[in-house]
């Protein structure tokens, strides 16, 4: 059998050999014939699915994303009973991907579990201390004391408890977060006292706004959590995302834990994988809203943002400002300042690519424009 194999190692790549040969093993094996027979329709496909020289790769693509994507819904889908629990979909998700925007609409995360979470024991509780707890979640109300620039917070005991926190960790969350106040615990209340003898009422307000947002508990940004049963096990959605912290948790399957910020994803895990996420969430657009795109299309586009090292959005600030082409970048957004930038150091277009050739009415580098046809004159 490794033989036969190794006879098409020329005609196929070894990605697919691979492939055919653990699914020929998964089956118990197959006889020599019927292996041949599936190794030669494979290279027929393959030889079929391959793309002709000259072809005009990046058009095709940009149709094939662009027509569906001109009659994508531009829809929300809401988690019943759970507020804030919103995944954006459609069109501004393809959008907000490919742009390379930072601030999402909806940040999420996928957390997979290792037993016995993932068989559903103890999951609600592991559920709730993934959220985040701020200051202004346990306390009932804020006053600020105007004579001795003091901030009173009046705490939620029964919240409190149900949390598992104590007066001692949140004078600690509170000293270590906000600076030029002494903290004391008064039982049902923390007070906050300026050091400075002459703060300005001003800046009583300001820290009083600025102590609601302090961080007691949970992972930072993820504000609601929802364990679904997904198949045979238990996995953590949330709205919010922090993939550095949640991988380090203890419990928390790192190998399957995913986030819908591509750029989480580039931070902790590198561009490679940050390509595949890219590849995985257009896919999952494409796929609820019932289009059928052929995955190549959307690797190019991954590819494209991604080749320099950095996700760069097909925006005019991202991949457009990096063309080599003076006119290629003329042609998308606000030509006339590419065009003076360009004269101004006297940069020099080579013509190599369609969009220049078009501009300037001349055949394109494509199809049959690859070829050079020169002719001998009789003598």
């Amino acid at each position: 059998m490794d033989k036969l194999m190794n006879e098409y190692t020329d005609r196929l790549p070894k990605k697919i050999l691979e492939d055919i040969q653990d699914y020929v093993d998964k089956k118990g094996g197959i006889n020599q014939a019927k292996l041949k027979k599936v190794l030669d329709n494979t290279v027929v496909e393959y030889e079929n699915a391959r793309i002709h020289p000259g072809e005009a790769v990046g058009v095709i693509s940009a149709e094939s994303i662009g027509e569906p994507g001109t009659q994508m819904t531009l829809n929300t889908f809401h988690f019943a009973g759970v507020a804030e629990m919103n995944v954006t979909l459609g069109l501004p998700r393809i959008i907000e991907i490919l742009d390379g925007r930072k601030n999402l609409q909806t940040p999420a995360m996928e957390i997979y579990l290792n037993a016995p979470y993932s068989k559903g024991k103890d999951i609600k509780e592991f559920a709730l201390s993934l959220k985040e707890t701020k200051l202004s979640d346990i306390a009932l109300e804020f006053s600020i004391s105007l004579v001795e620039s003091e901030i009173e917070v009046k705490l939620d005991k029964e919240k409190m408890k149900s949390l598992g926190l104590t007066n001692s960790h949140l004078v600690n969350g509170v000293s270590k977060q906000i600076k030029g106040f002494n903290v004391k615990d008064k039982k049902d209340s923390i007070l906050l006292r300026s050091r400075s003898k002459e703060e300005s009422l001003n800046e009583v307000y300001k820290a009083k706004e600025k102590i609601k947002d302090v961080h007691i508990k949970g992972v930072k940004t993820i504000s609601q959590v929802l364990p679904v049963k997904r198949g045979d096990e238990y996995i953590i959605m949330t709205a919010g995302s922090n993939l550095s912290e949640v991988l380090q948790l203890e419990g928390v399957d790192a190998y399957r834990t995913t986030t819908n910020n591509i750029f989480e994803i580039w931070e902790v895990l590198g561009i490679e994988a940050a390509r595949q996420a890219i590849i995985d969430e257009v896919f999952k657009v494409i796929q609820n809203q019932g289009f059928n795109i052929d995955i190549r299309h959307i690797m190019l586009v991954a590819d494209t943002i991604c080749v320099s090292g950095n996700i760069r959005g097909i925006t005019r600030y991202g991949v457009v400002s990096e063309k080599a082409s003076a006119l290629a970048r003329a042609s998308f957004e606000t030509p006339i300042k590419h065009i003076i930038n360009a004269a101004l150091v006297g940069e020099v277009d080579e013509l190599n690519s369609v969009v220049e050739n078009v501009m300037l009415n001349q055949p394109v580098p494509i199809g049959t424009g690859v070829p050079d046809l020169v002719m001998k004159s009789k003598k």
